[in-house]
């Protein structure tokens, strides 16, 4: 498992469908050590904070397994690492096999899976595509976020390890399924209700499908 990617980016005003937006999404790799903060990597800043970063959403890892994907389904396009947003680009850590809880350490820094990416309409500003946020979401390729445990430094080529297991063993596909409405399995939506890693937002929603299952 390896950490193959630093991508960063700083807010900029861009053109979209006639309005002036500012977005954070165009990040872009860098070279050498790189600083982890609790809320974001040093060179990284997002814009709108009501719906980007925080503790939770400090540091976002996208596999680059899912690149192959994206280039038979986009063909013609350029996919520089870095391209949906990802301040991560990984191998071997896709979310079917990465639970919400698990500890991890890159580098001298150390991080927890917190939740699946669910992205604005700025992705679509990156790819230039008013259908690629449907496209993101139908691929169930959505990556996930990190929370900083123990600030510190990481490259490009660190190893990633985990260095504690959620005994949940929830994936982070196992929550994307249960939100894209796969409610069938209850044991495994109420063990997600009780993820504490998991943002209460998250847990909040799932608990109104336990009660409210036809929602």
């Amino acid at each position: 498992m390896k950490l193959l990617s630093i991508n960063v980016g700083l807010p900029r005003e861009v053109q979209w469908q006639g309005d002036s937006i500012r977005t954070s999404i165009f990040k872009a790799p860098v070279t050498g050590r790189v600083r982890v903060a609790t809320l974001n990597l040093f060179g990284d800043q997002q814009s709108d904070l009501s719906v980007h970063g925080g503790i939770d959403k400090a540091v976002y890892a996208y596999p680059s397994e899912h690149y192959d994907f994206w280039r038979k389904e986009l063909p013609g396009t350029d996919l520089p690492w870095g391209i949906f947003g990802e301040n991560f680009t990984t191998q071997g850590l896709l979310e079917d096999a990465v639970h919400i809880g698990d500890r991890l350490r890159v580098g001298s820094a150390e991080f927890v899976v917190t939740q699946p990416r669910m992205p604005c309409f700025k992705l679509g500003i990156r790819f230039g595509r008013s259908d690629m946020v449907k496209r993101f979401h139908h691929s169930g390729r959505s990556g996930y976020y990190l929370a900083v445990l123990r600030e510190g430094e990481v490259a490009a080529g660190d190893t990633m390890e985990f260095i504690a297991r959620d005994e949940q063993g929830v994936t982070v596909s196992d929550v994307l399924r249960l939100y894209r409405g796969d409610t069938a399995n209850q044991d495994l939506l109420h063990r997600v209700t009780e993820l504490p890693a998991l943002p209460e937002n998250w847990r909040g929603y799932f608990r109104k499908r336990l009660l409210e299952p036809d929602v």
